[in-house]
């Protein structure tokens, strides 16, 4: 990759962010297209986060993601929010138009794509058990609601944020088919009847010998499991491999949103298979 005075600049901030990925499957995707763009990691902390938002401006970044702990902060800092981002109030990537940032959550679209692409599977009619009420959690029954998606079950082990998300969804978006479970009743086998979906987007499963939330009875019935955790193949994932059910893990999921800021980068759609393989190869 040759860097240039007109090299366009694009990156990632967060805090920390060392671990970041997302560097490595975006410029392979820049590399393999032949665009002269680059994506940096770049630390900054949150009292730090309205300076580095001028920066953008400042050093005409074309664009950036946004990571923990600055997707909901970032948003009194930029001029104008996507209808999706609006909707769950939190911003994961901005677009730089003259001077002008626009923010975008593309994590929920991500996640709808990479059903339909890698296992397609539309998500209208369907039945999803979602674990955890956090932003990512947001970004996906946001989404999935504005797909079609039949009924929505919510299990968090703090019962006021899933209400919370509960609430939000029904006030925004006018969807009322929606169920707190309350967390220890999560493998009663009456909310297990008609799931089609388990996505899983806390953080159990990150350490070795964490068990699944969900226990491999409910498994048995569902027709897919997407742990959005990706540093590791999870329990709640090998409990599916186990019973052979379709799977999906957090890998893609960050391939799949991270394809849709580079999208409203470039203007050109993104070779996925570079990405997918440029993450396999790193990891």
């Amino acid at each position: 990759m040759k860097i240039t005075g007109t090299t366009k600049i694009t990156g990632v901030f967060g805090y920390p962010v060392k671990h970041s990925l997302s560097p490595v499957f975006q410029n392979a995707a820049f590399e393999y297209l032949g665009l002269d763009y680059i994506y940096i990691p770049v630390e900054v902390s949150p009292e730090n986060l309205g300076k580095a938002i001028e920066g953008i401006k400042a050093l005409s970044f074309v664009g950036v993601n946004l990571t923990i702990p600055h997707k909901k902060a970032v948003i009194q800092y930029i001029d104008e929010i996507d209808e999706e981002a609006r909707i769950i109030e939190s911003v994961n990537t901005l677009v730089n138009k003259d001077g002008w940032l626009k923010g975008y959550s593309t994590d929920g679209y991500g996640f709808i794509r990479s059903l339909k692409e890698e296992k397609g599977i539309d998500i209208s009619g369907k039945n999803v058990f979602i674990l955890g009420a956090g932003g990512s959690a947001y970004a996906i029954t946001g989404v999935s609601i504005k797909e079609g998606v039949s009924k929505i079950y919510i299990c968090n082990r703090t019962g006021e944020k899933a209400e919370l998300l509960k609430n939000a969804l029904s006030k925004r978006l006018q969807f009322q088919n929606i169920l707190v479970v309350p967390f220890k009743e999560r493998n009663d086998k009456k909310y297990w009847k008609d799931i089609d979906l388990i996505v899983n987007t806390t953080s159990v499963g990150m350490k070795e010998g964490e068990s699944s939330l969900i226990d491999e009875k409910n498994i048995v019935s569902v027709k897919l499991v997407y742990d959005l955790v990706y540093n590791r193949k999870t329990e709640l994932i090998q409990l599916a491999e186990k019973n052979g059910i379709p799977h999906m893990d957090g890998l893609l999921m960050l391939i799949y949103q991270g394809a849709v800021s580079f999208e409203l980068w470039t203007g050109m759609k993104a070779p996925i298979e570079i990405m997918k393989r440029s993450i396999h190869a790193d990891t």
